[in-house]
Parts: structure tokens; C-alpha cells; sequence
């Protein structure tokens, strides 16, 4: 009965053994992988999700921003075109009221020599 227990107990610390083995390969083969994948993002200058989700967020604001810029400028540039259509027709009668202004006094100064 010994010898079958002892038999068991060797195979079981030789499977043991193998397990460990195996862990041991394991890990240095996810090492060896995760130092290849790193390396190969360090080439390829590649961004984690962080960095590109606040250049992303950053982008957003920039284009908000821009719209609401073309806004106010589409805003400003109709009220500039009113203020000029309102200078030209401002300066388009002025000369009339001149003239105007100006034969009334000369037909004022008339009447007024004619006295």
C-alpha cells in the first residue's frame, strides 16, 4: 500500500510541478506580448482612449464656438448693410433738402430785396 501511495504522491508532485511550469510560461508569454504590443503602439504613435476622448471633447467646443461665431458675424454683416442702406438713402436726400434749402433762402432773399 506504500508503494502506491508514494506512487501518487510523486505523480502528483510531477503534475504539480508541470502546472507551475506551465504558469511560469504563461506569464512570461503575456509579458513578452504586452512588451510587444507597447512597443509597437510607441512606433506607430497611436493615443490611449483618454487623451483622444478630451481632444475629442476639445474639437466639440472649437466647432459650438464657430458655429456661434458665424452667427454673430451673419448678425453683424446684416446690420452693417442696414446702417449702410440707411446712410445712402440718409445721403441721397440730404442734397435735396440743401437744395431746396437753398432756393427757399435765395426766393426769401428775393421777396425780401423786392420789399
Amino acid at each position: 500500500m506504500q508503494t502506491n501511495n508514494r506512487f501518487f504522491d510523486d505523480v502528483a508532485k510531477m503534475a504539480n510541478g508541470a502546472m507551475s511550469a506551465a504558469a511560469g510560461v504563461r506569464e512570461e508569454m503575456e509579458q513578452l506580448i504586452r512588451q510587444q504590443f507597447e512597443r509597437y503602439l510607441g512606433e506607430h504613435d497611436l493615443v490611449t482612449y483618454e487623451e483622444f476622448a478630451a481632444v475629442r471633447e476639445q474639437a466639440t467646443k472649437a466647432l459650438s464656438e464657430q458655429e456661434a461665431l458665424a452667427q454673430r458675424v451673419e448678425m453683424l454683416e446684416k446690420q452693417l448693410a442696414s446702417l449702410t442702406e440707411a446712410k445712402a438713402k440718409t445721403t441721397r436726400r440730404a442734397p435735396k433738402q440743401a437744395k431746396t434749402t437753398a432756393s427757399a433762402k435765395s426766393a426769401s432773399t428775393d421777396t425780401a430785396k423786392d420789399k
